[in-house]
Parts: structure tokens; C-alpha cells; sequence
């Protein structure tokens, strides 16, 4: 499975149950639609560092690394190759 695919499969089922995966585009504003409050932003935070092994840290808290799906993948393809933000 992707990181897109592992991603997209944790917001649907702790944000959106009712939807499938086809149903939410890799670049859905998540934040702006209301999807994710800042209560789960943490929690999705969390569970990117817990789930892909990662440090998220103060200066990586930028809202528009977790904005979407694609954002985040970003984000830990970044993290990865240490140049995140």
C-alpha cells in the first residue's frame, strides 16, 4: 500500500466513515472543508509520527503540511530526505 493509500485509509475512517477512498481527492482541502478541527490535527500528527516513524517538530507544524492527503504525503517524503519545512 502507498503512503497516499495508508494516509487517505486513516482520514477516512477516523474523519470521514461514510466515504471510500474513491470518494476523497488526494488534494481535498481537508482543513478549510472542515474535515480536520485542530483537535485533529494533533491526532493526525500523532499518528503520522507514530505510523511512519517520524518527528514532527515545532517548525514543522505549518498547517499546509497536513492540509491534504497529497500535502501530507509530502510532507513525509520530505521528512524522510530531511528537508521538511
Amino acid at each position: 500500500m502507498s503512503n497516499t493509500e495508508t494516509i487517505k485509509k486513516f482520514v477516512i475512517e477516523e474523519f470521514l466513515p461514510d466515504l471510500d477512498a474513491t470518494q476523497l481527492a488526494d488534494d481535498h482541502d481537508l482543513l478549510s472543508d472542515g474535515v480536520i478541527d485542530s483537535l485533529g490535527v494533533l491526532k493526525l500528527i500523532a499518528w503520522v509520527e507514530d505510523h511512519f516513524q517520524l518527528a514532527v517538530g515545532d517548525a514543522d507544524l505549518d498547517p499546509n503540511n497536513f492540509r491534504s492527503v497529497a500535502a501530507i504525503d509530502q510532507f513525509i517524503a520530505d521528512a524522510r530526505q530531511g528537508v521538511a519545512s
